[in-house]
């Protein structure tokens, strides 16, 4: 299999679907996207639009059996995945996510992507940037397999008080 890889760095979809490059403020439409499967240009707009209002549109990305893990929650099923990303999202101000690359094949990506969020419980209400990537296999037209990797620490932990300033901590140490 052929493997691809998206040049354009620091992409963010527009909620009519089409991509803008932010190196240069041109659009295009994801019909546009040169091997795009479409699957994942798919995935990747959706993850653009979603918000507590609209976690219906998961069920156009994943296949009723997915596997979903993350550095917190392993969830097997699309029926448990839109339960966890009610809960996720209910208790958050703001969420964002920025693909700023994407590796694929016709069945598997890796995108790269940054992600900004509120939540009120987190550093007093501020926001917060994490970096990570995930791993998708589709099956057919749907996502059957995505992965996350990042940092929970900077996700988390180090947003909590008290603990936060023990994960910091434990995080220079580690880094001497």
């Amino acid at each position: 299999m052929e493997t691809s890889m998206n040049k354009d760095k620091g992409q963010v979809l527009n909620l009519d679907g089409g991509a803008y490059d932010t190196a240069n403020g041109s659009s295009d439409s994801l019909q546009n996207r040169q091997g795009y499967p479409v699957w994942l240009a798919t995935f990747v707009d959706i993850y653009q639009r979603l918000g507590t209002d609209n976690l219906q549109l998961l069920l156009q990305v994943y296949a009723p059996n997915v596997h979903f893990q993350d550095p917190l929650h392993v969830i097997e099923g699309r029926k448990q995945l839109l339960e966890y990303f009610d809960a996720m999202y209910t208790n958050l101000s703001h969420c964002r996510f920025t693909i700023d690359d994407v590796i694929y094949n016709d069945q598997e990506a890796a995108i790269y992507w940054h992600m900004n969020f509120i939540h009120s419980s987190l550093n007093n209400g501020k926001a917060i940037e994490v970096q990570g990537h995930t791993r998708l296999r589709a099956d057919g037209d749907k996502v059957s397999y995505h992965r996350d990797y990042l940092d929970a620490g900077a996700m988390l932990y180090e947003h909590i008080p008290v603990l936060g300033r023990l994960v910091k901590m434990v995080k220079n140490r580690a880094g001497q």
